[in-house]
């Protein structure tokens, strides 16, 4: 597919930013659904507008930092950019290469073990990653602390519609289901959830149609991405999705504020 192509079918009215960024850029270094849509998705609920230029943004689970070159460029945020399996080094790179080097500092972090004081960040952002570390009941309560008195904590990961019934996932997508699928949860469970862990939910919302992007990003990396592997999961994805086709599975947006 031509350049122009690829950028003509990745431009999507609902995220105007996002579309401003190079297409082969976004697949070239992307782990799973399109994060810079769901950023975009995440921004207004999170208040990213309202906070002032060089405000502490802790990014967690930010693979390969396209989400925390966004943080930085878009809204003029100091990023800490944390992930576990992607090097420092390597997103050094891609820090630099996008122009935001003096606002973005790569860092391997380990969720449960996040080298910062209590009161450190503005903001916390977690981008289809949350679901991997933060179902623990005890878990929400120890990042929050990083949290300044008001700070908000904002998460867009995959989602149920409604919680499961039983112990079995559903028949039409048995083909396709992988054991970490268990860890996706619906918007009311995530509210109760945090709600247990202290914070005050402002946002627990489901977004709609998210399914589509989602197959239709999937489809494009299955067929653009220069990686076999990625290519791979990216028609697996297709392929869950597909068999879905909203009926159970898509996005949830959770906001809370620290208290």
């Amino acid at each position: 597919m031509s350049d122009t192509d690829l950028t003509t079918r990745l431009t999507h009215p609902d995220y105007p930013r996002s579309s401003t960024y190079d297409a082969r850029w976004t697949i070239e270094n992307q782990m799973g659904p399109h994060a810079l849509w769901l950023l975009e998705w995440l921004a207004p609920a999170l208040g990213l507008d309202t906070l002032p230029p060089g405000a502490r943004v802790l990014d967690l689970g930010c693979g390969r930092a396209m989400t925390s070159v966004f943080l930085a460029k878009e809204y003029g945020l100091q990023v800490t950019a944390a992930d576990l399996w992607v090097k420092p080094d390597e997103n050094a790179v891609r820090i630099a290469e996008a122009g935001v080097a003096d606002l973005v500092l790569p860092l391997r972090v380990e969720a449960h073990d996040i080298p910062f004081g209590e009161g450190t960040f503005d903001a916390i952002v977690s981008i289809d990653a949350y679901q991997y570390f933060g179902t623990a009941d005890l878990y929400l309560p120890t990042v929050t602390r990083l949290l300044k008195p008001g700070g908000r904590i904002g998460v867009v990961m995959p989602a149920l519609r409604e919680e499961l019934a039983g112990d079995e996932p559903p028949e039409h997508l048995k083909p396709f289901w992988d054991p970490g699928f268990w860890a996706f949860h619906s918007p009311a469970w995530w509210r109760r959830h945090w709600t247990r862990g202290g914070v005050e939910v402002e946002t627990a919302d489901w977004q709609p149609d998210g399914w589509k992007d989602w197959l239709l990003w999937s489809e494009v990396c299955a067929e653009e991405s220069p990686y076999a592997w990625m290519a791979d999961m990216a028609r697996d994805s297709v392929d869950l999705v597909k068999a879905d086709r909203g009926q159970l599975l898509g996005f949830t947006r959770v906001v809370g504020r620290r208290v």
